[in-house]
Formats: structure tokens, sequence, C-alpha cells
């Protein structure tokens, strides 16, 4: 490889030339008609050209790096059979951003999640850390924006730890505080008011195994998806326990539920500290379980932002929207 730079308006501007051997993996990294090349072009302000199997971008020097790095990301992929996609080439960009260097970069892609209808990979360099520091500890907190993945990572972790026999039993809870609804006008039992304030995690697990599986599973109580305050008075061993929406819990919440945690047992608490729902004055339990166990060992903490959604793109806009506005108002980090 090759780097030229030079200055110009006031950047540091650089040319990189490089060559990728396989001329068929190159026509999948490239796309039908430069297609994913384009998008990388747009996302990164960039300029890509192509001369067989040798790739040369021009722009500023830290773009060009990070394209470079998002090339190599998805040459890695369609090495191993996976094909490529816009959300494969948006998820590689996310993957090469800040200083992370291109080898890193591509182990970090590599990390796969198992499960009986699809395997899942990371879509970011921060998906990557949260699924390492899910498998590292035992009591991991995931905070940030809705459409960033961490009920949905914390679910696959959780299937393909059953499926490979590690955890005999997978328990998925929110608190029962709704955003600015009320259950209880709802028709039906307690079940049948419960369930569609659930859908969120029933969604995640259909997605992962076979309709008649999540079936079977939840009726021999091998998955189970039940309201915060079913757990009171229990101890969850043997199990992999999520509990979304966590910045909906008070701290007596949030303490009664931490203090579950049975033997070989991994739990994880999602949340976003920008969208608490519970009445003015109450202080959000994840607020403050972050505080009290801060520096506690085996307990591991990511932040998401709004660089991580995963969703629409628009989606994006509007966390950054919002994030802006809680920092200027409440100076929230």
């Amino acid at each position: 490889m090759r780097c030229r730079v030079k200055l110009q308006k006031g950047k540091e501007m650089a040319e990189i030339s490089f060559e990728l051997f396989n001329n068929a993996l190159v026509q999948q990294v490239v796309g039908a008609q430069d297609a994913n090349l384009k998008l990388l072009e747009k996302c990164l302000g960039v300029e890509i050209a192509t001369f067989g199997n040798n790739i040369i971008i021009k722009g500023e020097k830290q773009a060009i790096e990070q394209a470079k790095t998002a090339i190599d990301v998805l040459y890695n992929k369609v090495s191993r059979g996976i094909g490529i996609d816009e959300q494969e080439v948006k998820a590689a960009v996310r993957m090469s951003g800040g200083n992370i260097d291109s080898q890193t970069a591509q182990d970090l892609s590599n990390l796969v999640l198992k499960t009986k209808k699809r395997h899942i990979y990371p879509r970011s360099a921060t998906q990557a850390e949260y699924i390492q520091t899910m498998m590292q500890n035992e009591l991991v907190f995931g905070l940030g924006p809705a459409g960033t993945g961490k009920t949905y990572l914390a679910v696959a972790l959780a299937v393909s730890m059953m499926l490979e026999g590690t955890i005999d039993k997978i328990i998925l809870s929110r608190p029962a505080v709704e955003a600015g609804e009320n259950l209880g006008f709802l028709p039906g039992d307690l079940k049948e008011k419960v369930d569609p304030y659930l859908r969120p995690l029933y969604d995640a697990l259909y997605e992962m195994l076979p309709a008649e599986q999540v079936d079977k599973k939840i009726t021999l109580g091998e998955i189970e998806i039940a309201p915060l305050a079913f757990m009171r008075g229990r101890t969850l061993s043997n199990a992999f326990i999520i509990l979304d929406e966590a910045q909906n819990t008070t701290p007596m919440q949030m303490k009664m539920f931490l203090t579950r945690l049975g033997e070989n047992s991994r739990m994880v608490v999602n949340g976003d500290l920008s969208q608490v729902d519970l009445p003015r004055g109450v202080v959000s339990g994840l607020r403050d379980a972050l505080e009290v166990l801060k520096g506690t060992p085996n307990i591991g903490s990511v932040r998401f932002s709004a660089d991580d959604v995963v969703r629409h793109g628009l989606v994006a806009k509007i966390v950054q929207a919002y994030e802006r506005k809680s920092k200027k108002e409440y100076g929230d980090e």
C-alpha cells in the first residue's frame, strides 16, 4: 500500500492505493454498478476509484483511512461467505469509526451470535464492545437511545447460550410503567394487559427461534417474559436475565431485581436515561444503581450514542437532536 499526503484548503488531504487479490470477492465488495463504493463515498465524503483489483481512495486523511478500514471489513465479510448489502456497508462505516485500526475492526466484525434462524453480527464497534462485555461479566448495564440494538443483542446472546446448553432459562422483564398510558384501562386479564407492553421482547425471540420453539419454551417455562413485579422473592439460577426499559424502575425495584441473581446466571440491565417515564421527582433506579455500583468488580457498563443507531437514518438524527436538548437543559452525559 502506498500513501501520498498533500495539503488542500487547510486540511490534510491524502490518497491511498491498495490491492485486493481475489477478483470474485472484489466484485462483491464493490457491488453492482459500484453501489457499495458510492455509498461509502456518500457516508465518508471521499472519492473511490477502481482499476481491476486496485482501489484508490482520495480525500481528507482521516476519512480515507476510515474508508480503507471499512473496505477491509467488507472484504473480510465476503471472504467468510457473508453477503454485502446497504446495511452491511453502513455497519462497516460504523465499525471503522473513531481511532479503531483495520485489524481490530475486522476482529470485531467477526463476532457472531448463532441462533436457530440467523447469525447475528455487531453493527458498530459499540455493539461489539457490548457483546464482549456481556460475555465477560455477570452483570452488565447497557445505556443509550432506542434503536442501538441493546435489547436485541442481549436476547441474541441469551438464545445462543441456551442453544449451547450454558444456561437453562431465559427471563425477560420490563417495569410496568407506561409512556403516558394506563394498562388498567386495557381489556382482558393481567397477561393480556401486559403482553402488548412486552411485545418488543417477543419480537426479538421470534426473529431468532422458530415460532413453535418459542411457544413451546414459554409453555415449559424455559423462556419467561414477565413484568418486573413478578421477580420479587425469587432466586434466578442457571438463567440469562434481561431487564428492559430499566430507567423506569425506582431504586427499591432495581435493588430487588439485582439481588435476584443466582448461581451460573448472567444479568443485563438496559435503559435510556433520557426517556424516564416515572412521576416527576422520582429518582430512576437505573441512574441510582450506576452510582451505587460504580467500580464494583464483575460489573460492566456500555454506553451507546446516536452514532450506534441501526434503524432508519432519520432516527439517528432525531436521537441526536434530543441528546443536544438533554445536555443543554439537564447536563446529562
